[in-house]
């Protein structure tokens, strides 16, 4: 047991890598609704001002920020709104079942946000600049 108590000192390192992995893929969610990278949606490119277009910022820029680590806790208070948002509105409709409607993505997206506005940045954030 002892052996896995040092591994407390780690923790700050993988949160921050799983805020980092978590962005990476997030903001492709972004890039993909709005430049069509890495493909096009199937749905083809939102037209702007539009709710989908909206949605494609918040993915971009707030992966962006949650990437590096700024503004943390309240960008991922707004995303893990958003994806819970995007789960009941877009997915739950579908099937009772997250594997049957396509909503997995945002569920997890939705509780890895809602982590990170409790736990914070992790090692390797700019929020974590001396001031």
């Amino acid at each position: 047991m002892q052996a896995l108590n040092t591994l407390n000192r780690f923790a700050p390192h993988a949160l921050g890598l799983l805020r980092i992995a978590a962005a990476l893929i997030f903001i492709l969610h972004g890039t993909q609704k709005l430049f069509g990278f890495p493909a096009l949606p199937q749905s083809g490119l939102p037209a702007l001002f539009t709710l989908f277009w909206f949605g494609a910022i918040l993915e971009a820029a707030g992966g962006l920020l949650i990437l590096i680590g700024l503004w943390t806790r309240p960008v991922a208070f707004i995303l893990s709104g958003e994806m819970a948002y995007a789960y009941w509105v877009f997915h739950a409709p579908r099937s009772a079942y997250p594997l049957l409607n396509g909503g997995d993505a945002a569920i997890l997206y939705c509780f890895v946000f809602f982590y990170l506005v409790f736990a914070g940045a992790g090692a390797f954030a700019l929020d974590n600049r001396s001031k």
